[in-house]
């Protein structure tokens, strides 16, 4: 295989040469064929990240694919960072190719073999982070990658779009303060994700500065999901002192609060507010239309393909960009009864 980029140090014979391989191995490893043992495909690898090669495809360049991956998509949530993503892509004449694939923290093992043979100019992932070895094999394939990441806090190395977590935490939990609420409880997301975390703890430094303690009674973890929010919400409306108001860490959480009020008897917002996160397009729609807290899902897919791009023609780019939450008010908020309302905290 003849290579005319400039800048290359070293040639695949030369890799095939020090690796103790034939030049069709190589090839294969390039290629992300799987016929290559572990032990083989770590050799060739580690030199040709050593050696800094990098490939440029004439498919890639006839047909240039950008690479989506989630470990869901069963989410309007989703099709929000969809959007953005292909709103971009589609302005630098390119094609997304959606993958499902692993957990909320990582792909699956098996998922890098794929996105080699199918050779993307960049990914966009909705993960937490990367495993080392998976970084190592994108960066010997020249194929340079971004996380969508409102769910954890990534390594500084990795290059990732978040949002403000934690101002978003405050900002619903004040509002609901400033209507005079006192009882106000949260569901927010699975207790292992970092930004169910930073949500909560907006949450307590909002009740702080109000000088309002957090009971610890009215906190629980969700799944970001209808149901898991209706179940947990049911919990909180059925104590003996229920919350006044609940922050649920997702819109799609906050509709499940909705419907528990409902099966509780309890009207929205007349004996009970509540505030979602994320405003995606039903929050307008629901009954009542949902106060939530805006995050940006589609500039943040559209800024992680502009970071992609430049990371693509090694521009500079910086490696974390965090986005501006919002608070929405809609029609889901109300101060709490008259006879649930405590007297305001001294001082």
């Amino acid at each position: 295989m003849r290579d005319d980029e400039e800048g290359r140090r070293i040639t695949l014979a030369e890799v095939a040469r020090q690796a103790g391989v034939s030049l069709s191995t190589v090839s294969k490893v390039l290629n992300g064929r799987q016929d290559v043992s572990p032990g083989t495909r770590e050799r060739v690898e580690a030199l040709l990240e050593a050696h800094s090669y990098r490939r440029t495809t004439r498919a890639a360049r006839e047909a240039p694919l950008i690479e989506l991956v989630f470990h869901e998509l069963d989410s309007v949530w989703s099709m929000e960072l969809i959007r953005g993503v292909e709103n971009l892509a589609k302005a630098h004449q390119a094609s997304v190719v959606l993958t499902e694939s692993g957990t909320r923290h990582a792909p699956a093992d098996d998922w890098i073999e794929g996105v080699l043979q199918r050779r993307p100019i960049g990914v966009v992932l909705v993960f937490s982070s990367l495993p080392d070895a998976v970084k190592q094999r994108l960066a010997a394939r020249s194929i340079p990658f971004v996380i969508i990441d409102p769910a954890g806090d990534p390594e500084p190395d990795v290059p990732s779009v978040g949002s403000a977590n934690w101002a978003g935490g405050v900002a619903a939990t004040r509002h609901l303060v400033d209507l005079g609420h006192r009882r106000i409880a949260i569901v927010t997301g699975p207790e292992d994700v970092l930004c169910s975390l930073a949500r909560l703890d907006g949450y307590r430094s909002a009740l702080n500065m109000a000088g309002l303690e957090a009971d610890p009674g009215l906190v629980r973890f969700g799944d970001f999901h209808v149901d898991g929010g209706y179940a947990r919400a049911l919990e909180l409306l059925r104590l003996p002192d229920r919350p006044t108001a609940i922050f649920a860490g997702s819109d799609l959480q906050a509709f499940g609060v909705l419907e528990a009020a409902r099966v509780c008897g309890l009207r929205v917002p007349e004996d009970l507010s509540v505030v979602g996160y994320d405003d995606v397009m039903p929050a307008r729609w629901s009954s009542p239309a949902l106060t939530t807290v805006h995050q940006p899902l589609r500039q943040m897919g559209e800024e992680a393909v502009q970071m992609l791009l430049r990371l693509r023609a090694g521009e500079p780019a910086v490696t974390r960009l965090e986005l501006a939450t919002s608070l929405v008010v809609r029609n889901s908020t109300a101060p709490p009864p008259a006879a649930a309302e405590p007297s305001a905290p001294a001082g």
